[in-house]
Order: C-alpha cells, then sequence, then structure tokens
C-alpha cells in the first residue's frame, strides 16, 4: 500500500485546519506541518505528523531536513556530499527522518541518491521535470529508502505511484483543493498487489470432527466475491469468501470470513500468519475473485469449538488442502466469483485457488525443500 503525505506547513492555521482534519478522516498517512503546529495537530486524532527541522524538541513523528539547505537549491551543492550540512543533520537526529531534496538538475538528482542513505524517508519535489528524474531514483535506491515524491494534483500522483510500474513509495501532496485529496488517498490505499488464482479440482470433502475455528472480523464490508485466502500449507491457498450471502438460516455478515481451524495459515502480500496469532488492530488482504486485492483491518477474532470438514483440491498434479467449519454458511469461490456451500461439494467441482512453489519460513516464502501432508 502507498503512503500520502499531506503538505500543511503555509498559511493561517485557521485555513490549513480544516485540511488536516480533512486529510486525516480520510486515511492520510502523514502530514507536513509546521514545527508550532505539532501539538495542534496531534489533538485533532491519530496521525503521523512531520515538521521540517528548525533544532528543536517539538514532538513531531518525522523530522524533515532540507528546506532551507542543500536540500532546496538555496546553496551551493557540496564537492563532497558527505560533508553537506543536511547529511550531518540527518545522521545525528534520534527521531525518524525525511530529507527534503528539490531536484532542478542532474547534481541535485545525485545529492539525492547519496543522501538517502542517512534517513528514512526521502521527499524528491520536481521543478521543471515531472518523470525522468522520479524514473532514475526508484530504479537507483528501490527497496533501500522511502521514496516520497511531491505532487499538487491527482494526476501528478497517480504518475508518480505508478512510474517504473513500482512507483514511488509514496506522495507528498500539496494542494487545498479536498476532491484532490480524497482521490488520492483512494487511489493510493488501493493495493496494487494482484493475485493469480487458478482452478483446483475437488478431490476430497471429508468431515474430521470437532476443532477450534477462527472467524475473522474486519473492519470493512465484503461484497459476493470477495474474501481470504486461507490454507493447511504454504503450497496453496482456498479463496475462502466472506459471509454476504443471504441465509435462511443467520443473517449476512459481509465484514467476516470464517476461515477455519487454528493451524492454518492466511495469505497476506509479504507473510502468511498463522490464524491462531491475528488479533484486532492487525492487516489483512481482502481478495476479490479476479485476483484484485485491497487493504482490511481485523477489528475483531473470534475462535470457537465447532464441527470441521477436510477439504483436498488437485492443482496440476500437486494436492491442496485446508479444513473449514462444517456448515451451510461457509463458502468456497467457483470459477466466475459464485460463492459455493462447502456442505454442498462434491468431487469433481472446481473453485478458486492460489498456489505457490516456495515454502514459508516464519511465514516468509523461501526456496527451499519443504513436505507439509
Amino acid at each position: 500500500m502507498k503512503s500520502v503525505w499531506i503538505k500543511a506547513d503555509a498559511g493561517p492555521w485557521e485555513e490549513r485546519k480544516p485540511i488536516i482534519t480533512f486529510a486525516l478522516e480520510s486515511g492520510a498517512d502523514c502530514v507536513l506541518v509546521s514545527e508550532t503546529d505539532v501539538d495542534a495537530v496531534k489533538q485533532l486524532g491519530g496521525i503521523q505528523v512531520a515538521t521540517f527541522d528548525e533544532g528543536r524538541d517539538d514532538h513531531a513523528d518525522i523530522c524533515v531536513v532540507g528546506k532551507g539547505g542543500e536540500g532546496d537549491g538555496t546553496l551551493l551543492l557540496p564537492s563532497t556530499t558527505t560533508d553537506a550540512t543536511d547529511y550531518k543533520r540527518l545522521s545525528s537526529l534520534a527521531a525518524e527522518t525525511a530529507a527534503y531534496v528539490v531536484i532542478s538538475d542532474k547534481a541535485h538528482e545525485r545529492f539525492a541518491q547519496e543522501i538517502a542513505s542517512a534517513c528514512s524517508h526521502l521527499i524528491i519535489i520536481g521543478t521543471d521535470w515531472k518523470v525522468i528524474p522520479l524514473e532514475n531514483l526508484i530504479a537507483a535506491l528501490q527497496g533501500t529508502v522511502d521514496i516520497i515524491a511531491g505532487v499538487r494534483s491527482f494526476e501528478e500522483a497517480k504518475t508518480a505511484l505508478e512510474t517504473l510500474e513500482h512507483g514511488a513509495d509514496g506522495v507528498l501532496l500539496d494542494t487545498d483543493d479536498l476532491s484532490q485529496i480524497a482521490k488520492t488517498i483512494e487511489f493510493a490505499h488501493k493495493s496494487e498487489h494482484v493475485i493469480e488464482l487458478v482452478p483446483a479440482t475437488i478431490t476430497t470433502v471429508k468431515p474430521v470432527g470437532m476443532g477450534d475455528r477462527v472467524c475473522i472480523d474486519t473492519c470493512s464490508l465484503m461484497v459476493s466475491g470477495e474474501g481470504m485466502l486461507i490454507g493447511s500449507g504454504a503450497n496453496g491457498f482456498f479463496l475462502v469468501h466472506a459471509e454476504t450471502e443471504e441465509s435462511p438460516y443467520v443473517a449476512p455478515r459481509p465484514f467476516r470470513v470464517n476461515a477455519g481451524p487454528v493451524h492454518a495459515y492466511v495469505y497476506g502480500e509479504e507473510k502468511t500468519r498463522y490464524l491462531s496469532e491475528l488479533q484486532a488492530g492487525d492487516d489483512v488482504m481482502i481478495v476479490r475473485s479476479d485476483g484484485e486485492t485491497r487493504h482490511g483491518v481485523i477489528g475483531r477474532v473470534k475462535i470457537e469449538r465447532r464441527p470441521l470438514i477436510l477439504i483436498e483440491a488437485d492443482v496440476d498434479g500437486t494436492t491442496i488442502k485446508t479444513l473449514l467449519q462444517n456448515a451451510e454458511t461457509i463458502k468456497l469461490v467457483a470459477k466466475g466469483g459464485t460463492p459455493v456451500a462447502v456442505t454442498e461439494l462434491k468431487p469433481g467441482d472446481v473453485v478458486l485457488t492460489h498456489c505457490e512453489r516456495a515454502g514459508r519460513h516464519f511465514g516468509i516464502g523461501v526456496e527451499e525443500t519443504l513436505i507439509e501432508r
């Protein structure tokens, strides 16, 4: 998920407060404000606050260095950037840090690359350019520093977030147009992660007795065709449908995925986790039947003793399996996105799954020999 910072460090507080409040309520990740406004912003709600470093302890979460120094081009670049004033200031700060670099020429682009090693975030602001320096910095620094691109509109933000496919890690949006803020946050927080879903043919459906099963209740409402990827092994995950469907027995609970027993994995963008580990406030990945994903937050986890059913399926000669509660409200997803109840499954039915070749070590994919039965 990409991050959105809102630049709100100029002008009267009365004019900036509505922008900051709107950004906070819309889900912005950080606001960049004057050092005199840090406490006032924190009183509005829980959001990361960044401020330009003035050499004072202002309780900001992120100290931004560079405005008024080498970073905005007001001073000549030194011949050796490791002796730069900003580099020394970044290295000496105890708080989380960001370098603010205005790219006006190739020398500033090189400076940005070198100073990136001393900070957590690299904020780059273009002058007469839009894409090329950003492409160069993404290619040179991807995975080593959080690259935040300065933008003034949703269209600029979209371009920055999609540059070189990977895009910047986030944007610093400088606008007082609330609609631009809303569109940018919605776009940035929509996961760009697409999961490959493949058909699997059911081979076994068998009741196995009682076990402790986990319901994942999220802070999001899911729709038909959405759910989570759950599996008993690291090689294969079934798309378990959310409880969005009408039933004569129970009202829909579109915030819930009845995910299976405590030992099972839930698949995420970076790693898998055991269902038994999950708790309120954790992130979770919601998956659609076409492979599109989005971010969710767990609001509650319910573990209860229930009858279970073993489900095995074949994917190109490989057997994958999971266990789920044996009830008509628990469903997998057939091709086309249609939910199918586990109580109606039979050998020969085809459902959507995600398969991997790598094993898992503490939930992280690794290439190793691994047998799970």
